[in-house]
């Protein structure tokens, strides 16, 4: 289970959007993948957004900047 601090974003998408994040001791995951993951419960810190009919994975809101997911 991964924490929001330790999953990036990779703004890997055509207009920068994160097509995959990387999970520290994973590597790269696709955001198909772990957005799987985040909702089955998998990960803490995390949730789901849906854009424009797309599921992406976001950090869950707090004072800490080190768990924004990027």
């Amino acid at each position: 289970m991964a924490k929001a601090s330790s999953i990036s974003g990779n703004a890997d998408g055509v207009n920068g959007e994160n097509q995959s994040y990387t999970v520290q001791g994973r590597g790269v995951v696709s955001r198909s993948q772990l957005v799987r993951e985040v909702n089955n419960g998998s990960h803490q810190g995390v949730h789901t957004v849906d854009v424009n009919g797309v599921e992406y994975v976001r950090a869950n809101p707090n004072r800490c900047q080190s768990d924004n997911i990027d």
